[in-house]
């Protein structure tokens, strides 16, 4: 898959593609509905399979609210775009400029224009241009003007449920990663490079693996049982484990990470990028009287999560 961030001064090659337009936050169920209609309109128009996405994202821009949302960071959406056969991910920068756009300027300048797009894929619910003024029949008017076809793709829900972002958000509060699958249509994952932490983990028995969340909505604080993919250096591949989630409520006041022991491993970890699959929720954080009860649970929960993990693939 090819990422395209300047879509100013852009390679010929990379224009004429068929693409889904949308922030892709989560790439839950409704998106991947989204994805396979383009795929469709790119191989009816023999056209590279591209996604339109804004970075950073729109509501990082337009909100005052520094309150943590995303539920992955560009890096994991693209991530988890080339493995759904993307070829094109156009991340298309949100500044001023862009965000005065009227919906006209912003049909003809960036789709048109830059992008040279063949074919668009939006959801039924999509707005675009300034203020969000343009609607899904401003986009198929502007497509029949401009020479760009258009697909409306219908919201996926699940009972009466419709399956959003948001609503994936709940679930990760709720501490139900499960419910949060569903609408994903895959687990919820934390990214990011190990990074060095105090080295308490050592100390107690249980070297774990430490990684921001900061930008990311946090899910539940608490202890999860994971699996876990390390994606490059020489311990490339997938293990069991348990992450703890939180502040670590045992040594003071402290960021929020994400803190995973990985069971029967050895080597070092620093530097290399994981990806941790929220499994299930075992317990809130806890402040025990002393070391002695901290590692008792840890032992218990690392027993529990071997037990689901056993039937997890």
């Amino acid at each position: 898959m090819h990422i395209i961030r300047d879509t100013v001064y852009i390679d010929p090659a990379d224009r004429g593609a068929a693409a889904a337009i949308g922030n892709f936050d989560g790439v839950h169920i409704g998106h991947q509905a989204v994805i396979d209609l383009t795929r469709k309109a790119a191989e009816a128009a023999n056209a590279p399979l591209g996604i339109m996405t804004f970075e950073p994202h729109p509501r990082s821009y337009f909100s005052r609210d520094t309150t943590p949302f995303r539920l992955m960071n560009a890096e994991a959406r693209a991530n988890r775009l080339a493995k759904l056969g993307v070829e094109k991910l156009y991340e298309v920068p949100f500044n001023d400029s862009l965000a005065q756009l009227t919906p006209r300027a912003f049909a003809q300048t960036i789709i048109s224009d830059q992008l040279g797009l063949r074919h668009v894929v939006v959801g039924a619910d999509f707005c675009f241009g300034k203020d969000r003024a343009g609607t899904v029949a401003d986009l198929k008017a502007f497509g029949a003007e401009m020479g760009f076809g258009v697909t409306i793709a219908p919201i996926v829900a699940i009972g009466r449920a419709n399956v959003s972002s948001t609503a994936i958000r709940q679930a990760l509060t709720d501490g139900k990663p499960r419910d949060a699958a569903a609408m994903l249509g895959h687990w919820h994952r934390i990214e990011g490079e190990v990074i060095r932490g105090d080295q308490r983990g050592r100390d107690l028995g249980y070297p774990t693996a430490n990684m921001s969340i900061t930008g990311l909505h946090p899910p539940k604080f608490g202890v999860y049982a994971v699996k876990v993919d390390v994606l490059d250096g020489p311990h490339k591949g997938s293990y069991d484990g348990a992450a703890s989630i939180g502040v670590r409520p045992m040594f003071g006041e402290n960021i929020p990470n994400c803190e995973t022991f990985i069971f029967d491993f050895k080597g070092d970890l620093y530097g290399a990028t994981l990806s941790v699959a929220l499994i299930d929720f075992l317990r809130p954080e806890l402040k025990f009287d002393g070391l002695d009860g901290l590692i008792t649970q840890m032992d218990a929960d690392c027993a529990t999560a071997r037990k689901i993990l056993a039937d997890v693939r």
